[in-house]
């Protein structure tokens, strides 16, 4: 039996013991998630079609692991204005395997971790860095920069412009690993932080 699913924007088709890259999805490797969003399931000619979602229906998948993409480079420049901008961004990706395709109300064999887990109480996990204290700079005057990067710098402990200028290569390995920065997008914009720090 196949089924067709929709998870993170994208369509899979999908049988049991296949393995593919999604969106990420919450959930531990080896927690059983559920993917309810099934568009069509079947086997030969005889399919089921949704419309849009087939009720009842849902794709139970392992989590394998949880990792990343290879990092996507977007450059732009005007030419003659002395302008040039290079932002880098690394998708965040699920690893699944896919266990059971049920129908009609069925659950999956295994205990499951909801899709829409994501917001479960939990404790706040460690940040990378130490705030210092005090009032950080407007870290958007770095060039690359912007509010969202800005506010995940911030969640990560990083507020000042000193702070991004005494990175070490250990430090700009360790954002690259855990937030959706590459390392030579961090190395610019250290070297922009040297400038404004002074």
């Amino acid at each position: 039996m196949f089924a067709v699913i929709k998870t993170g924007g994208k369509q899979y088709r999908v049988a049991a013991n296949d393995v593919l890259k999604i969106e990420k999805v919450a959930g531990e490797v080896g927690d059983i998630v559920e993917i309810g969003f099934v568009l069509a399931h079947g086997e030969g000619d005889n399919v089921t079609i949704g419309a849009p979602f087939v009720d009842g229906a849902v794709v139970a998948a392992e989590v394998l692991e949880q990792g990343r993409a290879n990092t996507v480079i977007a450059f732009k420049k005007r030419r003659r204005q002395n302008s040039r901008r290079k932002r880098g961004h690394r998708q965040l990706l699920t690893t699944v395997k896919i266990t059971e395709i049920l129908t009609g109300g069925a659950k999956p064999a295994k205990k499951t971790t909801a899709k829409a887990e994501a917001k479960t109480e939990a404790a706040p996990a460690a940040t990378l860095f130490t705030a210092p204290k005090g009032k950080g700079d407007d870290l958007t005057v770095i060039v690359g920069i912007g509010p969202v990067a800005a506010g995940q710098l911030n969640e990560q402990g990083i507020t000042t412009f000193k702070q991004i200028a005494k990175l070490s290569d250990a430090d700009i390995e360790k954002i690259d690993a855990n937030m959706p920065f590459s390392a030579d997008q961090i190395r610019d914009w250290r070297d922009q932080a040297k400038e404004l720090a002074k």
